[in-house]
């Protein structure tokens, strides 16, 4: 039975260039790169080139780049760093409901510590409107937070309408772009944007690495003391081969980006195709918004067939999907974004993500819609 893969939305497969770039660092070009002799100099330059790379991927300046240990440390770094930074402002947080939970928790942290967070509603689409978030805006209002796609239903949220607002009135502007970053063109020179949280292996590169954008005239409290690595905002030895191979997995899918751009709207297509070929239109209903939406993500509910029921047959089946959040799947709670969606019950209870990438093709997912197909037929003739 041939194993399949649609959940790249939780991590991806690291490229074998990208451990081949990552191997000198674990073996000969071990030396710390804050150390000044020659072992310390060559990680320090592998440091700063897989700045430059990155930096020149997501269109800002090097210095304006900190390597984290991962989307939720970023997120949480933007978030309490911008908090206690500002604190002399004002302390009121505007995020949405549909967050994913490394920025949640962190906001209910902040409120458990003085200050007070505005979770702003989404439409059915999941997608919030900037009138909601200028409206939640205050006189206090010192740091604004909307991810840039939705993890769960892949829906995208108007960040340049978000940010043109919010530079207005000088409020600090955080985007979540972890699962946008390998699917959506950033250029940060361009973007009303101040902070932006990136993961590395979101883009088939290694788990354990992450960066967070903050931008010249933002200031950020670090959360870690100890050390002056990263201009003294995240001390700690970097993770040079985690790093370097961050690099190359995005000049990799840089010099791809069309292709697997164009691959993955197929994919979703097809995946929708397929089950509307085998299910009829009460059997299955797809969530997010039908247009504005990360290509790689495909949100489907099963009315009748609860998500955990589904998920166990499909992975017996060998096809490898989610519930959501790869952070939350261990739980059975229902999603909070459908919820924050105001879904049906038979909506939200029976919701599944599929999400690809390169490694998948037509035949793969045409046999997972097939499997889906047995197994809708199957309970639903049990029930």
């Amino acid at each position: 039975m041939e194993l399949i893969y649609l959940d790249h939305a939780a991590t991806t497969p690291v490229l074998p260039e990208v451990v081949e770039a990552m191997l000198p660092y674990w073996t000969g070009a071990y030396g710390n790169p804050s150390s000044t002799h020659q072992a310390g100099r060559e990680a320090r330059m592998a440091l700063s080139a897989a700045r430059d790379r990155i930096s020149a991927f997501v269109g800002c300046a090097p210095s304006e780049l900190v390597f984290t240990g991962s989307g939720t440390e970023s997120d949480n770094m933007a978030l309490f760093g911008a908090a206690e930074a500002y604190r002399e402002r004002g302390r009121h947080i505007i995020t949405t409901q549909i967050e994913h939970h490394a920025v949640l928790h962190a906001c209910e942290r902040l409120e458990q510590l003085g200050y007070e967070v505005t979770y702003v509603p989404v439409d059915r689409f999941g997608q919030v409107s900037p009138n909601d978030v200028e409206e939640a805006i205050r006189p206090d209002t010192i740091l604004i937070s909307v991810m840039y796609g939705n993890n769960e239903v892949g829906t995208l949220q108007p960040i340049e309408a978000i940010g043109r607002l919010v530079r207005e009135r000088g409020i600090c502007f955080h985007v979540d772009a972890v699962q946008a970053l390998a699917h959506v063109p950033i250029n940060l020179r361009e973007l009303p944007v101040d902070l932006m949280s990136f993961s590395a292996h979101k883009l088939n590169g290694p788990k354990g690495v992450g960066a967070l954008y903050i931008a010249k005239n933002i200031r950020v409290t670090p959360l870690l003391y100890g050390g002056a690595q990263e201009r003294k905002r995240r001390p700690a030895t970097e993770n040079t081969a985690g790093i370097a191979g961050f690099a190359k997995a995005v000049e990799i899918f840089d010099r791809n980006r069309y292709e697997v751009q164009q691959k993955m709207e197929k994919l979703r297509q097809e995946m929708v195709t397929e089950l509307e070929r085998r299910l009829t239109p009460g059997q299955f209903v797809v969530n997010g918004h039908p247009t504005k939406t990360l290509p790689h993500i495909l949100n489907v509910s099963f009315p009748g067939v609860s998500t955990e029921t589904m998920l166990m047959n499909l992975d017996l089946a060998g096809v490898m999907a989610s519930s959501g959040s790869a952070c939350t799947s261990g739980s059975l709670e229902i999603s909070h974004v459908l919820k924050a969606m105001n879904l049906p019950d038979e909506v939200t209870q029976s919701a599944i993500r599929f999400s690809f990438g390169p490694g998948n093709d037509s035949g793969q997912l045409a046999a997972a819609a097939m499997a889906i197909e047995t197994i809708v037929s199957r309970l639903r003739t049990k029930g």
